[in-house]
């Protein structure tokens, strides 16, 4: 069992006692799906709900840091090297639905680099963590990335697009290129799990583009701690401003980009 860092003992259990509100509110989601109304506004305020906990024992724990969170929880003025990125819940349109796949997301940034990831699944009551130099692991076991090399055996997860998203086809065709290389790809709904399980070896390849901060900033270090390879749809270095995000278990990176990068 690993010794569990400061930071990570905090988000540990600040991610505990958050998740209560959410596998509270999960369970009047099923209500919910019948009335007329729906239930979108129940987890926006679900949402905001978690969101506040999390600032609200992170600020305690750690005075001073900035945030930058989903639900608009963010400072306006930097006043630390460090800020905390935020995720209440990644995957709410799977939460809206009352499917039991979605996660709290929170990561730790250094002058520009996470160095501290945590994503935590209530549900499957899976914590998965990372630190800077110390390995990536999921409730306590060390975790790799998957050892298989051929893309013809790998499973490839992705999201998107959004009904509003533009350039839509763009997405399709990265689809169908994958398809027709990869064993199988999954659509999930989660992309701070989908890294997640990139990272323990649970899947071999995840590429998206037009994600936000908090829905990757976690899985990021997760991934690189656990051996897996960051990169653009070029190979080049992740960067949030171009928008395209591949993660691998870095035996099938120039493989995966020699097949984006030719749409």
């Amino acid at each position: 069992m690993p010794l569990l860092s400061p930071e990570i003992n905090v988000l540990e259990k600040i991610c505990i006692k958050a998740s209560k509100t959410i596998i509270r509110d999960f369970g009047e989601i099923e209500k919910l799906q019948v009335s007329k109304k729906g239930p979108g506004d129940f987890v926006t305020k679900t949402d905001q709900k978690v969101e506040e906990i999390i600032i609200e024992e992170l600020e305690r724990a750690r005075p001073g840091y900035n945030f930058l969170a989903e639900e608009g929880g963010t400072t306006k003025e930097k006043k630390s090297e460090f800020t905390w990125i935020i995720d209440p819940i990644d995957g709410t349109a799977n939460f809206m639905h009352g499917i039991p796949h979605f996660a709290i997301s929170i990561g730790l940034e250094k002058n520009g680099e996470i160095i501290v990831g945590i994503i935590f699944d209530p549900i499957k009551n899976e914590m998965f963590y990372a630190e800077k130099g110390r390995g990536a692991y999921l409730n306590n076991t060390r975790i790799r990335v998957s050892s298989r090399n051929t893309i013809g055996d790998s499973v490839a997860l992705t999201g998107g697009p959004a009904f509003a998203e533009e350039n839509k086809q763009n997405f399709y065709n990265e689809y169908i290129a994958m398809s027709n290389h990869c064993h199988q790809v999954r659509k999930l709904g989660s992309a701070a799990l989908d890294l997640a399980y990139v990272a323990a070896g649970r899947a071999e390849i995840f590429w998206h583009k037009n994600l936000k901060y908090w829905d990757i900033a976690a899985g990021l270090i997760i991934v690189k701690e656990a051996g897996g390879t960051i990169t653009d749809f070029k190979g080049k270095t992740f960067d949030l401003n171009n928008k395209e995000l591949l993660a691998t278990n870095s035996r099938l990176d120039s493989e995966t980009v020699k097949i984006l990068s030719s749409i």
